[in-house]
């Protein structure tokens, strides 16, 4: 089967990357980048240190209004569909990536496969809702990470074409976690100076635009140096200029730019606790058993709050540094977020349910 498959942001880069290993040892795939993140940190080392194939088509397109954004990559992956005929269109999460590749296929009425299929916030004012809640009432084969994705699906009428085959990031996290290990390098400052590494740290992400006004920042940045051990801060490019500015009043985080996934995951192992706004890093330090506080008004993933292993807060300083003093439980038998094994999963059931 010939399987193209569109990514276009970090997150999507490192699901490709493992679920691409199980997918082409059975059948052929094109990969497309729509350029949505494009920095070379934000891109280029995700490529290079996960081994993910160079895609046949980067597409160029970012920084623009969502509905520019979306209406350009629908223009061009639809031309590419139509160049490469293939059998099956992959799709993974809720950018404008995402819901572009889904609105191409299904007008060129090509299958689509949606992988991190169900996840629901319960408000149209999250863009990625949109996207989500489109993306699946579009798709041929719906794949959940979680028991809870999946009951959103029966809700909605899509139980049928849905399967609950856990988290491909949790596949991920195990599988790089190792390559993490043996690869020990030092975070490096905005002049690529190697920083002194603390014993102890906090591992702070925030790139969403709620956290990242200079109010908000500034709440979180006084939250995390109330801890008695420093804060690394990987920033993000469009939120450098702020961060630095702001960073200046507070010595304890320290601010580094973006990182790898490798990297990522050795400071998330290694870390006291997290503070995050990712989706991602809150399900990464559930699965190393390391404290996280999400800065975020929506659940996103409600199996990351068992035990307190992750809380919700708000970009209060006082809200935030309340959430650091609840012990979290860590329930060893709990694994919402499947055995390991989702991409092999996946392929066994495309293999059975498209009859390839």
């Amino acid at each position: 089967m010939r399987i193209i498959t569109i990514v276009g942001a970090r997150p999507q880069f490192i699901k490709a990357a493992i679920l691409s290993r199980a997918l082409r040892g059975c059948h052929e795939e094109i990969l497309i980048h729509t350029g949505q993140h494009f920095d070379a940190n934000m891109s280029t080392v995700f490529f290079d240190e996960l081994e993910i194939s160079a895609p046949k088509y980067n597409l160029g397109i970012s920084g623009e209004t969502h509905g520019v954004m979306t209406g350009k990559m629908l223009i061009a992956i639809e031309e590419v569909l139509v160049r490469e005929r293939p059998d099956a269109v992959l799709l993974y999460g809720d950018t404008n990536s995402t819901v572009a590749g889904a609105l191409a296929a299904v007008k060129l009425r090509i299958p689509l496969i949606h992988v991190e299929a169900g996840n629901r916030l319960g408000t149209l004012d999250n863009p990625e809702e949109v996207n989500r809640i489109t993306t699946d009432h579009l798709s041929t084969l719906l794949f959940c990470a979680s028991d809870s994705a999946k009951s959103f699906l029966d809700r909605e009428g899509l139980g049928a074409r849905a399967y609950t085959v856990g988290n491909v990031m949790y596949d991920a996290f195990l599988y790089f976690g190792k390559r993490a290990a043996e690869q020990k390098r030092t975070p490096v400052d905005y002049n690529s100076m190697p920083i002194t590494m603390p014993d102890r740290y906090c591992y702070l992400t925030c790139h969403r635009a709620e956290n990242t006004s200079d109010e908000a920042l500034t709440e979180i940045f006084r939250a995390v140096s109330s801890l008695d051990y420093p804060t690394i801060y990987p920033v993000h490019p469009r939120n450098r200029e702020r961060a630095l500015r702001i960073g200046k009043s507070f010595p304890k985080v320290i601010l580094i730019p973006p990182v790898g996934y490798l990297e990522s995951v050795r400071l998330t192992g290694q870390a006291e606790r997290i503070v995050t706004d990712s989706g991602g890093l809150q399900c990464e330090a559930f699965y190393a058993g390391v404290p996280c506080v999400t800065v975020f008004h929506h659940v996103v993933w409600p199996e990351t709050l068992a035990g307190n292993r992750n809380q919700m807060a708000p970009p209060v300083a006082a809200e935030i540094m309340k959430k650091f003093t609840v012990v979290p439980h860590i329930d060893p038998e709990y694994r919402p977020f499947g055995d390991g094994h989702a991409c092999q999963k996946i392929v066994k059931i495309l293999n059975e349910k498209l009859n390839l």
